[in-house]
């Protein structure tokens, strides 16, 4: 069967304020948002290979959460390391605008333990959700040492961390050496004025340094995509064609009205979901459509427990 690689922090949420009238909770978040994604639309060749490390002081609970999805390949488990897991704690301040606080030491990836994990995939799934998943050399060295198409959300490489864990939005250093690492990339509207104000001057820059997809998330309004001329499909990576020069083909894709109920990690399960029908065959704009109709049912569910059950449609109590 081929492999998917996901690779990504397991983070222990405590939220703050997303129903005022709620107390706060604690539950999964991070990474598992996108494993529960990609569990519920990866096509059924194809079974996912976690990249992850738990801290050991919430490893028994991170194995129990594997067992709740079933794309995962046989005997897969999170690998312990002997430090306390990364925690967020996220206030929410409106609907879409929160902050967030994070504690914990868990160690990105070197490409000297990393190379040996990729080497029998054929497709890797990257999210920064803590932005220490891996440095830009060893992202170098895997774009180099890995011939599948990689997918990589940027998330938290553009948040910095303050001395009392305090994450605050910046500027992506050494932005278009990150570019050149991945063949589709994922932003959000924040991260993507970081960048530059001008949206077409930030996918020109992508496209440039190698990017063949760019999608960039708006919340409610969906999301907008950036592709090279001559991209429609991954199949389309090994097509000369995308050297040629011409127009960048881009669009914005609504979602479906729903009645959200916690914008937690729907852009985890939009890319997840994204990468997912691409590597079923899907054209970008069906793709695309796949992971606003997944990220908008995300946002009717409350946790990342079960999420993979509800985005495939069972009943489940949230």
């Amino acid at each position: 069967m081929p492999r998917v690689g996901v690779l990504g922090s397991l983070v222990w949420d405590e939220i703050h304020g997303r129903d005022p009238l709620v107390a706060p909770v604690q539950e999964w978040g991070g990474i598992a948002y996108a494993l529960a994604g990609m569990d519920a639309a990866l096509p059924p060749e194809w079974e996912i290979v976690p990249l992850i490390k738990v801290g050991q002081d919430l490893a028994h609970e991170a194995r129990e959460f594997f067992g709740t999805l079933t794309r995962l390949t046989p005997g897969a488990r999170p690998i312990e390391v002997p430090v306390a897991n990364n925690r967020v704690t996220l206030r929410y301040e409106s609907a879409e605008r929160r902050c967030e606080h994070l504690t914990g030491g868990v160690p990105g990836w070197k490409w000297p333990e990393l190379g040996p994990m990729v080497a029998d995939l054929d497709a890797l799934y990257v999210n920064f959700i803590s932005g220490f998943e891996c440095c830009l050399f060893t992202a170098q060295q895997l774009r180099r040492g890995f011939t599948g198409p990689i997918y990589a959300d940027l998330h938290s490489l553009f948040l910095g961390l303050g001395p009392d864990g305090l994450r605050t939005l910046r500027p992506l250093p050494e932005a278009p050496g990150w570019f050149a690492c991945f063949d589709v990339l994922q932003l959000n509207e924040d991260e993507m004025q970081q960048l530059a104000t001008e949206p077409l001057v930030v996918a020109a820059d992508a496209l440039r340094a190698g990017v063949s997809l760019l999608t960039v998330t708006v919340g409610p309004r969906g999301a907008i995509y950036f592709a090279r001329p001559g991209f429609d499909t991954l199949a389309d990576l090994a097509n000369p064609a995308l050297e040629a020069t011409g127009p960048i083909r881009t669009e914005r894709r609504a979602p479906p009205a729903v009645d959200a109920v916690d914008p937690t990690g729907c852009g985890d399960v939009f890319g997840a979901t994204c990468f997912a029908r691409l590597l079923a065959g899907d054209t970008t704009v069906e793709a695309v459509d796949a992971a606003n109709r997944a990220a908008a049912r995300n946002a009717t569910f409350r946790g990342a427990t079960s999420l993979a059950r509800h985005l495939r449609g069972d009943l489940v109590l949230s």
